[in-house]
């Protein structure tokens, strides 16, 4: 190769490492700018108090919640945008034993923008609780929750709930505590620490006032910091009677990477009635 060719190959070289640069800066400088964590949604925005169906019972739980000022990202590449989506789930249980509770969470759905509607995949449960919760002042359990998701819904199609249960009814102030690990079945380090906490206030048997918080810290190997993690807390108001019971929560976001506003309904009720066992005839 002669002088000028050797000269004209490294001008090449040159500008095509200026623009390997320019594009690296570019890439970095929208990493720094983007959020540094992001999480996917949810479909039941709810703190478990151990409370389960009766023996023999059949309960339907509609749960469904919408964020008018929320995330503007995707958690992932494709997902579902937060902001102004309405996601909800009917929760099927069946009271197995007074200890032990079974629920199917099917369809899961979506109502968002740029995708419309769409079905996410659905989830199975198992629920042990110390019998007759309500009844005692100091209630434990242990939940249990498979889910098999849509690609838009989280990164990975089989993911699961550990949500230990554990709370105090001190009448008329109850405080329970759900110190959530999910997994994505990929180690123990990866766990993801997911806590939920609800102080309630009982006015009546049939009106309750509560605080809940629902935070997302990330893995056990390493908490992502302040500014990255999910926290929002709820004023929620509850309703039982008969027929159904009505449970409305308004939440704020408290961190960055927290949606502003979520608003969540919860509508709960027995589809049979417990067979009271027959009493014999005298002759």
């Amino acid at each position: 190769m002669d002088q000028w060719g050797v000269l004209g190959a490294f001008g090449f070289a040159a500008r095509l490492i200026q623009k390997i640069n320019i594009r690296v800066l570019l890439v970095i400088a929208a990493l720094v700018a983007a959020p540094a964590v992001a999480f996917a949604q949810t479909d039941e925005i709810q703190v478990y108090d151990g409370a389960i169906a009766e023996k023999g019972i059949f309960n339907l739980t509609l749960h469904n919640n919408f964020t008018p000022s929320g995330l503007k990202d995707p958690a992932f590449p494709g997902a579902i945008v937060p902001d102004r989506a309405l996601n909800g789930v009917p929760e099927w249980a069946y009271g197995v034993t007074d200890w032990f509770e079974m629920g199917l969470y099917m369809p899961l759905y979506s109502i968002s923008k740029g995708r419309g509607a769409s079905l996410n995949g659905f989830k199975l449960r198992t629920l042990f609780a110390r019998p007759h919760a309500d009844d005692h002042t100091f209630v434990y359990g242990m939940n249990f929750e498979f889910s098999y998701n849509a690609k838009y819904w989280d990164t990975k199609r089989a993911t699961a709930e550990i949500r230990p249960i554990v709370g105090f009814h001190l009448h008329p102030v109850d405080i329970i505590v759900n110190p959530i690990l999910d997994t994505s079945y990929n180690g123990i380090k990866n766990l993801d620490f997911a806590p939920a906490t609800r102080l309630s206030y009982n006015l009546s048997s049939t009106w309750v006032l509560s605080a809940e918080e629902y935070s997302d810290y990330g893995p056990l190997r390493q908490f992502y910091s302040t500014n990255d993690q999910f926290h929002q807390l709820f004023a929620v108001v509850d309703r039982s009677s008969k027929r159904i019971n009505v449970q409305f929560g308004v939440g704020f976001g408290l961190t960055p990477a927290s949606d502003k506003v979520t608003l969540k309904l919860i509508l709960s009720r027995d589809l049979n009635s417990k067979v009271m066992p027959s009493v014999g005839k005298e002759n």
